[in-house]
C-alpha cells in the first residue's frame, strides 16, 4: 500500500488579499488529515481559493473537510471559493449540494500566474448560509 503523502499533496500561494491552495491527488479517509492542515495552516486572507483541478477524488471526508473551511473562512470575515473541479469532483459538489454554498469558479490568472480579484457579485452570505445549515442537517 502507498503512503497517503505519495498520492497527496498540497502547495500554498499566499498573496495580499488572497490565499491559493493546490492540492493534488485523492483526498479521502487516508489524506483528509494533511488536506484539513492545509486548510487550517492558511494564513487569514478575504478570500480562500482551492484550486481542485488537481484533485480526482473527493470523499465525504473531504466535503466535511471543505464545509468546516468554509464554516472558519465566515468566521473570519472571509470567502472560500472552489477553483477548477475535475468533472469527476464536480459532480460531487453537485450531488452533494455544495456548489450552491461555495462559489464554483474558473480560474483566472494574471500576469505571473497570480489569481486575479474575485468579484462579489454572487456573495449573498445569509442566503448561503442557510443553503449551509440545510444541506449539513440534511
Amino acid at each position: 500500500m502507498a503512503d497517503s503523502g505519495d498520492r497527496f499533496h498540497v502547495a500554498m500561494d499566499v498573496h495580499d488579499r488572497v490565499v491559493e491552495l493546490r492540492p493534488v491527488g485523492e483526498i479521502d479517509i487516508a489524506t483528509v488529515a494533511a488536506f484539513r492542515a492545509a486548510l487550517w495552516a492558511a494564513p487569514a486572507r478575504p478570500v480562500m481559493r482551492v484550486d481542485l483541478s488537481g484533485v480526482r477524488l473527493l470523499s465525504a471526508a473531504g466535503v466535511r473537510a471543505l464545509v468546516a473551511a468554509h464554516l472558519r473562512a465566515r468566521a473570519r470575515g472571509g470567502e472560500l471559493v472552489l477553483v477548477d473541479p475535475d468533472p469527476v469532483v464536480a459532480r460531487v459538489l453537485r450531488v452533494t449540494g455544495l456548489h450552491r454554498v461555495l462559489p464554483v469558479r474558473e480560474s483566472g490568472r494574471g500576469p505571473g500566474g497570480a489569481p486575479l480579484p474575485l468579484d462579489d457579485t454572487d456573495t449573498d452570505v445569509g442566503h448561503r448560509a442557510r443553503e449551509l445549515l440545510t444541506c449539513a442537517a440534511a
